[in-house]
């Protein structure tokens, strides 16, 4: 599905687009269950399918507590699903359940109350969608912002003002520092006024992101 292709998020990114917070990154790297694939080390840095990954784990710890999610990973491992997480497609399933969507969609395994049983599929969230946690709104990973686009081809997936090159965080730091929106374009043709603005709104809930603690 996801290649890497030499992407690498700081967790300061990866928090804010996965909405994770830094010490769930921390302790599901520190734990094994979701390790960085470009580093584990410092600098810590992960990858566009770790995030992926990421915001699967939070979507299905808002419905299900860890030691369940650690279960399914288990059982994951115990069927011989060893690709990487961002190949695969969860559900929260029945009361405490997490089931394996399967690749044709048409159906799922239990990986938690019955391992291995055959499910039918009702209703399948999608992670890669905004969706809300606590007092955020997790964005669209691929449009955080309607003007800022997250790209695999596009330097290497770092968030950038739409049909252009040039990171949201340079805009934002210009308007910050009292550039008017409109003038941007003084600075970089391709971006318009609104776009500095959906820059600065991104910063801003970057910022936000950075500072929330797990609960």
């Amino acid at each position: 599905m996801w290649q890497s292709d030499g992407m690498a998020y700081e967790p300061r990114i990866a928090t804010a687009l996965s909405g994770a917070t830094r010490s769930q990154l921390d302790y599901w790297r520190r734990e094994g269950l979701l390790v960085p694939e470009v580093s584990a080390t410092r600098p810590v840095l992960y990858s566009f399918r770790d995030l992926i990954a990421l915001r699967s784990f939070v979507f299905l710890r808002e419905k299900r507590p860890l030691q369940t999610i650690r279960k399914a990973l288990n059982s994951l491992r115990d069927i011989g699903e060893t690709e990487h997480l961002s190949q695969y497609r969860f559900v929260a399933q029945g009361r405490r359940g997490i089931a394996l969507v399967q690749a044709s969609g048409e159906g799922a395994i239990e990986l938690v109350e019955e391992p291995g049983h055959q499910l039918t599929v009702l209703a399948l969230g999608d992670v890669l969608r905004s969706f809300p946690l606590d007092n955020i709104e997790v964005p669209n990973l691929a449009h955080p912002r309607r003007r800022i686009s997250v790209n695999p081809g596009v330097r290497r997936g770092y968030p950038v003002v739409s049909g252009t090159r040039v990171g949201y965080d340079l805009v934002a730091g210009l308007v910050r520092d009292g550039v008017p929106p409109e003038e941007i374009k003084d600075y970089y043709p391709g971006v318009t006024a609104a776009a500095a603005r959906d820059a600065v709104s991104f910063a801003d809930y970057v910022d936000r992101a950075a500072e929330r603690t797990a609960a």
